[in-house]
């Protein structure tokens, strides 16, 4: 008996309906991706024949002299390498702290679950504002230390809310077979719970690291005036500002400025975006497979 095809053998109908969707998807794939990939071409067109117009997902004059601009500036190897530490340090501690968090609330027997739930419920909808804020971190002599990048964004009840959603569809006779077999509760969090929530914690991790490494406002308020503190995005920043202005402060390349003389700003905005975008990119292969399954999983429970 001979095979036939995939939709050899279904009805008309749903022929035309998966061929539609194989069209549609595919539409929403090329509208997904022509800006970015229009935005990489215009970062390695030159900058006089870019303003020409036309380019769409490939170079008309390939030119590396936008990168050259934006890694002749001091400052990017060392924000380089904070904004990967903040990512990796701020992602670790955040999703620790978030899941400990998640697993003591998902506890039926914690007294103490509904006050401290609406609690954290309270801190999504009011916050302090942004001069208080400013003023505890002074206060707490956090200026100018490392620390600002991480322990004011220690525990997220966004992050709380959807791991703990997710903790409680975990049944609960898991933990109290493990207290059988005496098992405490750091044992049962990190032994059996922390395993089976993978795709939240997944999920929250890459919410984490996208926040990291994007964020850049707040190395301009706390630790703009040092120098081994600064980050990739708040360099960048400075970069972009440059090319605007003409300021050619924290140049240490003599021909800078006829460097900055053959670009754009335009042209240097788009190389800027490749090179923030393309490191945090790199960690979506990794964690995709528990994506979508931990957004739906984790946010669909009560």
């Amino acid at each position: 008996m001979k095979s036939k095809g995939l939709l050899g053998s279904a009805p008309l109908s749903d022929r035309l309906l998966s061929v539609f969707v194989y069209v549609f998807v595919l539409f929403v794939m090329i509208i997904t991706l022509y800006p970015f990939l229009n935005v990489l071409a215009l970062s390695f067109n030159d900058s006089v024949d870019s303003v020409r117009g036309g380019i769409t997902i490939f170079p008309r004059d390939l030119t590396w002299e936008n990168y050259k601009v934006i890694f002749s500036f001091s400052g990017l190897i060392t924000g380089f390498k904070i904004s990967v530490l903040r990512t990796v340090a701020g992602t670790v501690v955040g999703l620790i702290s978030a899941s400990m968090l998640a697993f003591t609330l998902s506890r039926p027997d914690f007294q103490g679950r509904k006050f401290v739930s609406i609690f954290l419920a309270l801190t999504m909808y009011v916050s302090g504002g942004l001069i208080p804020v400013y003023f505890l971190i002074r206060d707490l002599n956090m200026m100018g230390t490392f620390a600002v990048y991480i322990l004011p964004g220690l525990v997220s009840a966004f992050n709380v809310f959807v791991i703990r959603s997710f903790m409680d569809g975990i049944p609960y006779a898991l933990q109290e077979s493990a207290k059988l077999d005496g098992a405490n509760d750091f044992t049962i969090y990190w032994r059996i719970i922390l395993p089976m929530a993978k795709p939240a914690l997944a999920t929250i991790a890459l919410f984490l690291a996208v926040g990291q490494w994007n964020s850049w406002f707040d190395t301009y308020l706390y630790n703009g005036s040092a120098d081994h503190l600064t980050t990739l995005q708040f360099e960048l920043m400075k970069v972009l500002q440059s090319t605007t202005t003409g300021n050619n402060v924290d140049i240490h390349n003599t021909n800078m400025t006829q460097m900055m003389s053959t670009v754009s700003p335009e042209s240097v905005k788009m190389a800027i975006t490749i090179v923030v975008t393309v490191p945090i990119l790199l960690v979506y292969p990794f964690l995709q497979r528990y994506f979508v399954k931990g957004m739906t999983l984790g946010a669909v429970k009560g």
